[in-house]
């Protein structure tokens, strides 16, 4: 990427001056505008805004099997979407009843974790199909609009939550809710660019009755189920231990696992935009911001994503892979029933070329109909066997630069902060540094080595990979935020330590 040498040169500048107590002096000698000030500042003005201290869920009625909502649920139409463009939102009751829908944008502000931005209704609830089971088990509703909105242009780039909460009419019958999610995007530049693990959140949901890739009669892990955004967002996943919390019903995993992270950012001030997984299965987005955050739980890709994140890393923006289990299986997007690109998924092989990981994979489920490159060649460590697990994360590194002002020492340990899957097994890059490494433990009773790793690629950028599903735990606690576990382990929430370590990695990647 093109570096702007006055920007930099000055930034040190008031750095330097910072550190001898001559910034006030120094900030008023320049007349000129600092564009990178004034990006930061959407963020700044916008999280100033006066926050909702009601956006959570209060009362949620899931079935019998606890994987769906049937007193309230719904979906949108698309994943993400631009201001200007229309969004269909479908919503079913198992009564006839009124009922409303509140929009909040996810951020800080103040503390409270989002803003209503509308609210809508009330609207004639009533109970739409589930569909049959069709192709390789594909359950895609068609269900009807209750409410076509256009975005708004003052809606800021974000992760949007629409709460649906039924409307009795009578204080003495109890009212239902759940969320439906999805994201305001943009194509401002920006210093950081907030990718969420949505195909990871869809490959996971088993609604409406244990129908996820996972859950196939033929076994886990082969190319069998196709699934389709075009219905809720069920309770997550197998893991329900980790996924844990029943009052996130609808909202994928974004609020257990990527939701502190976007509150730090924008805590901070951080310039952030945010964006779906299919909205980089080309890299244009991306080679527009200074760095690219893969978060949580981000295990299906499709192979156009990989190589647009190649293509950004080549080109010189940075990557933060504060994730596990990451780009571990070739997701091939294709279109909804009525045309809709990119609406319905399906495991069509492993990533890991030629490497152990892959081939067992292939062994036991195969055969698929692609394979991916080594992913080890793009995030710095590959996917292994067993790939769950818990531990400590271990400093093994602590000169590095981006433990600078942690106070870390050699053999520190984040308590907790490996799970509910991570990496390992460094890939042979030339100056990749191994930042911290050590065991997990399956099941607590079965040892894995995992690897944290940072590298420089070729124009000056860094790569980094946390190597944990849980890093976002280390760096906030929105309220209702419930705290994941797994195998007898569990992340202990913000840590100063990592928070600074975040810092350290944004501000080498251009963000101020």
């Amino acid at each position: 990427m093109k570096k702007h040498t006055n920007h930099i040169s000055r930034r040190k500048l008031i750095i330097d001056a910072a550190r001898t107590g001559l910034a006030a002096a120094l900030v008023p000698l320049s007349g000129f505008t600092d564009v990178n000030q004034q990006k930061r500042g959407l963020i700044e003005a916008e999280n100033k805004k006066p926050g909702s201290t009601d956006w959570q869920l209060t009362r949620v009625r899931p079935d019998r099997d606890g994987q769906r909502c049937p007193s309230i649920e719904g979906y949108c139409s698309k994943q993400s979407l631009k201001a200007g463009e229309s969004l269909d939102i479908m919503v079913s009751t198992d009564q006839k009843v009124k009922f409303e829908i509140e929009i909040f944008r996810t951020g800080y502000y103040g503390g409270c974790g989002a803003r209503l931005m509308k609210k809508l209704g009330p609207f004639d609830g009533y109970s739409q199909p589930v569909p049959k089971p069709g192709l390789k088990s594909l359950h895609e509703c068609k269900w009807k609009p209750c409410i076509t909105i256009t975005i708004p242009d003052d809606w800021l780039s974000g992760v949007y939550l629409g709460r649906l909460t039924t409307l009795p009419g009578d204080e003495n019958v109890p009212y239902w809710q759940s969320y439906i999610i999805f994201i305001v995007r943009d194509d401002r530049p920006a210093d950081v660019l907030f990718q969420c693990s949505d195909n990871t959140w869809q490959a996971y949901n088993r609604w409406p009755n244990n129908y996820s890739v996972y859950t196939h009669p033929k076994g886990v892990e082969g190319p069998w189920a196709d699934v389709s955004f075009d219905r809720p967002y069920g309770r997550q996943s197998q893991y329900t231990g980790v996924v844990n919390d029943p009052l996130s019903f609808g909202s994928g995993e974004f609020l257990s696992l990527e939701q502190p992270l976007s509150y730090f950012l924008e805590e901070h001030g951080y310039d952030v935009s945010y964006c779906s997984n299919s909205d980089m299965i080309s890299p244009e987005r991306g080679l527009k911001c200074k760095s690219f955050i893969s978060v949580g739980h981000d295990e299906y890709w499709d192979i156009r994503q990989y190589n647009s994140v190649v293509k950004m890393r080549d080109e010189g923006v940075n990557l933060l892979f504060l994730s596990g289990n990451s780009v571990c299986w070739v997701t091939p997007f294709r279109a909804s029933s009525d045309g809709r690109e990119n609406r319905i998924i399906f495991r069509g092989g492993p990533y890991g070329a030629q490497n152990k990981y892959a081939i067992d994979r292939e062994n036991l489920n195969g055969p698929f109909p692609e394979r991916g490159p080594d992913e080890g060649f793009l995030m710095g460590v590959r996917n292994i066997d067993p790939i769950t697990g818990g531990g400590d994360w271990i400093i093994t590194k602590p000169e590095h630069w981006m433990f600078k002002d942690t106070g870390i020492k050699k053999g520190d340990r984040i308590p907790g902060l490996i799970g509910w899957e991570y990496m390992g097994e460094p890939a042979p890059i030339p100056g990749l540094e191994i930042v911290a490494e050590g065991t997990a433990w399956s099941g607590g009773v079965k040892p894995q080595r995992w690897a944290s790793t940072i590298y420089t690629a070729p124009k000056g950028n860094i790569v980094f990979s946390a190597s944990t599903i849980f890093w976002a735990q280390a760096l906030g606690m929105p309220p209702g935020h419930t705290l994941p576990w797994s195998h007898w382990s569990r992340p202990h929430g913000p840590d100063k330590r990592v928070q600074q370590i975040m810092h350290n990695l944004l501000r080498k990647s251009g963000a101020l």
